[in-house]
């Protein structure tokens, strides 16, 4: 440093200026704000979802395991129902028919609260998607043409969705008296071709 004072002014221009704060480096402003506000909102409308999606799968597999079940019980549902219509034949004080009847009024019921439910009757419309016909009949009293007529083997459903199809005859229009009934493939051949007599044949 010399006498007047040059020192000080060689150093302080030797030393780097001072830094500027970068730009964006100062508090939040509302657009910021408005942006993670609506990032936040996505992500709760996407776990909103995912839980929906959740519930969904779990639901549909309870359902799932609980129809396969009771598939699996058809058999003995049905041979419980034997012995019951078996038991009206004894006395109605005999107590074996009583407890047939009581067991059976509670599996009903209870069958009914899951949502399993047979799904033919005689007499109403036949359904390709829950039956299966498997023969027609003519059709009885009471009972319109293309119903069902008799049930062969009961079907079953269950939370909406099919555990077995029903077997059924359907009812077909009975002949009128006086009608004819039409030819079948075999008499048609027969009719086109018909036996040769025997002079002709000698």
């Amino acid at each position: 440093m010399d006498g007047n004072g040059n020192g000080q002014d060689e150093g302080d221009a030797g030393s780097p200026p001072p830094a500027t704060p970068p730009v964006g480096s100062g508090p939040p402003v509302a657009a910021d704000a408005a942006d993670w506000e609506t990032r936040f909102k996505y992500l709760l409308a996407d776990f909103d979802n995912f839980r929906r999606r959740t519930e969904r799968d779990r639901a549909g597999a309870r359902i799932e395991a609980e129809g396969a079940l009771l598939r699996r019980l058809i058999p003995l549902v049905e041979g419980f129902r034997q012995a019951e219509a078996a038991g009206r034949s004894l006395p109605a004080s005999d107590p074996l028919r009583r407890g047939l009847e009581l067991l059976g009024h509670e599996l009903e019921t209870t069958l009914r609260s899951v949502g399993f439910a047979a799904t033919a009757e005689v007499g109403e419309p036949f359904r390709p998607e829950e039956h299966e016909a498997v023969g027609e009949v003519p059709a009885p009293k009471g009972v319109p043409e293309g119903a069902i007529a008799e049930i062969v083997q009961q079907g079953y459903r269950f939370q909406g969705g099919l555990l077995r199809p029903a077997k059924v005859l359907v009812a077909r229009a009975s002949m009128r008296e006086g009608s004819v009934e039409p030819p079948t493939p075999e008499d048609k051949a027969r009719s086109s071709n018909p036996p040769e007599s025997e002079e002709e044949s000698s």
